[in-house]
């Protein structure tokens, strides 16, 4: 069983004592990092501040329904894991065709709780499911696990991916992507991160003019000034990293 106290738990409900019931619950199995939320779009401001590992969504609520708060969550480019708790059992099918990690049925008993959190931290923790970025392309949703990232570059509304051998544009903020990759990525200027096990070189061209080279990108990236300490201390322990000055 996995350490379920690590996990970041946002609950979506418009009743308040359905919201305060899984605060309860989650915190009698060891989950000390709990956000409620009454509907979907204080949600989504939320989660766009906030990283989480799991979403605790209800279906019924008014304005924007839980499922289609989860079919928003899935497109996102590291959507979180899902688990409905809901009154009415005629939507299962959808949200497990959405990989919801399960699907409760109020009133949630305690043992269903602890049952659809474990299988959410195995998703989370699984070394056999490297971690992945979800991107749409021709109207689908595909995988991109991290290894083949190379870095995120913010353009005008959109954000574009690079991988070492494609482009996908996401519809997310840079922040908000920064939020969610914790320390597989470094920031390098305002509108652009790397991820930090691509970087092979960091150098300086000029007086105040830096620029950083990634595994299998041809075209050096220039780095902000203020990021130079930040990105030299937190690559202090990378033997593969060359600094040229």
């Amino acid at each position: 069983m996995g350490d379920l106290s690590r996990l970041r738990v946002l609950v979506v409900d418009d009743e308040t004592l359905a919201r305060e019931r899984l605060r309860q619950l989650l915190g009698d199995l060891g989950v000390t990092q709990v956000h409620c939320q009454a509907d979907s779009q204080t949600a989504l401001d939320w989660l766009a501040r906030h990283p989480v590992d799991v979403v605790l969504l209800d279906i019924g609520m008014p304005g924007r329904d839980g499922m289609a708060l989860a079919r928003h969550l899935r497109q996102q480019a590291l959507p979180p894991q899902l688990i409905f708790s809901t009154a009415h059992d005629h939507y299962a099918v959808e949200a497990f065709e959405l990989n919801a990690a399960d699907y409760l049925l109020k009133p949630v008993r305690r043992e269903r709780l602890a049952e659809g959190l474990r299988r959410a931290e195995a998703r989370c923790g699984n070394p056999d499911a490297p971690p992945c970025f979800v991107v749409r392309q021709r109207g689908r949703l595909l995988n991109v696990p991290f290894s083949e990232v190379r870095y995120l570059k913010a353009e005008l509304k959109y954000v574009t991916l690079v991988t070492r051998s494609a482009e996908y544009l996401l519809d997310e903020a840079l922040v908000a992507l920064e939020l969610r990759l914790g320390d597989a990525a470094l920031r390098i200027h305002r509108s652009c991160l790397v991820m930090r096990d691509t970087v092979q070189e960091l150098s300086q061209t000029a007086v105040d003019q830096w620029q950083i080279k990634l595994r299998d990108i041809d075209q050096p990236l220039p780095v902000s000034r203020r990021q130079i300490p930040a990105i030299k201390s937190a690559l202090a322990s990378r033997h593969a990293l060359r600094t040229i000055t």
